[in-house]
């Protein structure tokens, strides 16, 4: 919808896949003659990553300006192609984010996610289950990841238990009856087929000794929502608790990636247990998220605590308190003014 001019090449077309496959080459001899600028649109690259030499020839001799797309990189880096060093920037498309959706119910949002499909589904559960039993599993399976995929999908779920908790490899491993260094390569795999990521942990030591293990999310949290059959969550529990902040923090990395932000998004904790959800740079803000319709003084001690080692910084905490205030410097957001602020004015 954005390049109507563009020239659209889908290798999911298995006829297209099959001819591009056997000549590379064709690509070149199809696009050679175009005038320089022309914009051309490759989908599902990694289906024939013998293409990116042809792409490489094309944007140096002719000046053709690409858009390669993919849902991972890892078979590109596995199969050693050209990855078109310094001609090409990576950007990442992540699930919908509140500014994209008018009325946008967070709710809703907590309870299936964000994948559009999901969001606007009439039946959420049905298209959450199919996503994760063929689509997710396929990917891994056609790409032969892992040797295992029973051993796998344990950790999936293992791995949804500990969403948004720090990451212990050899306990994950002893739940799914694996070696440690096996769990290791599992999180690297979520991460580079885009399935989920790590927030590390804070690393700019003041006064307290502060833990060093890294967060884990899936990509989504109605894929967590669904690995952990988690069902109509209602505000005021442990798991709508839980999935907020999973959303919240969804949010944070789609705004830092698409406003190309270079401060690291970490979390602070500490070996005695006070923690702060998410911080900005070398502590430049500093964001709690509770899911209470109340913010009491008790849910500022995370903050507070965090204030005495950066007194400079600013201080959020982001909830479903509908009025918004300032108490002992800290700034009390609901969330849908906190994503509303997020995407107008940044942080």
């Amino acid at each position: 919808m954005q390049f109507p001019d563009a020239i659209y090449i889908d290798l999911l077309d298995t006829s297209l896949k099959s001819r591009f496959r056997r000549r590379p080459s064709l690509v070149y001899e199809m696009l050679h003659d175009k005038a320089e600028g022309t914009l051309v649109i490759i989908d599902e690259i990694p289906e024939v990553p013998e293409l990116l030499s042809e792409v490489h020839r094309l944007i140096s001799e002719c000046g053709i300006v690409f858009i390669l797309c993919g849902s991972s990189a890892r078979k590109l880096k596995r199969k050693g192609k050209n990855t078109l060093g310094g001609r090409a920037l990576p950007v990442y498309l992540y699930p919908l984010v509140s500014k994209e959706i008018p009325d946008f119910d967070i709710d809703r949002a907590v309870n299936y996610g964000m994948l559009p499909s999901h969001y606007l589904a009439k039946n959420p559960a049905r298209q959450l289950a199919a996503y994760i039993e063929v689509y997710l599993k396929e990917e891994i399976r056609e790409e032969a990841l892992v040797r295992n995929l029973g051993a796998f999908q344990r950790f999936l779920e293992v791995a949804a238990l500990t969403d948004g908790e720090m990451v212990n490899n050899n306990n994950i491993a002893q739940d799914c009856g694996v070696s440690a260094s096996t769990v290791s390569s599992y999180f690297d795999i979520l991460e580079d087929t885009l399935i989920g990521y790590r927030i590390p942990a804070f690393r700019k030591v003041m006064k307290r000794r502060l833990v060093q293990a890294p967060r884990f999310y899936y990509f989504d949290i109605g894929i967590t929502n669904h690995l952990l059959h988690r069902k109509e969550l209602v505000r005021g529990t442990t798991d709508y608790g839980h999935a907020f902040e999973h959303l919240v923090i969804q949010e944070l990395v789609a705004w830092q990636h698409y406003t190309h932000s270079e401060e690291e998004l970490s979390y602070w904790r500490t070996y005695t247990g006070i923690e702060v959800d998410a911080v900005l740079g070398d502590g430049r803000v500093a964001i709690e998220i509770k899911s209470v319709e109340e913010v009491l003084p008790r849910h500022l001690k995370g903050l507070k605590t965090f204030a005495d080692e950066y007194p400079k910084s600013r201080r959020i905490i982001v909830s479903l308190d509908v009025i918004n205030r300032v108490t002992d410097g800290i700034e009390c957001l609901h969330v849908t003014d906190f994503f509303k602020q997020l995407w107008e004015k940044g942080l």
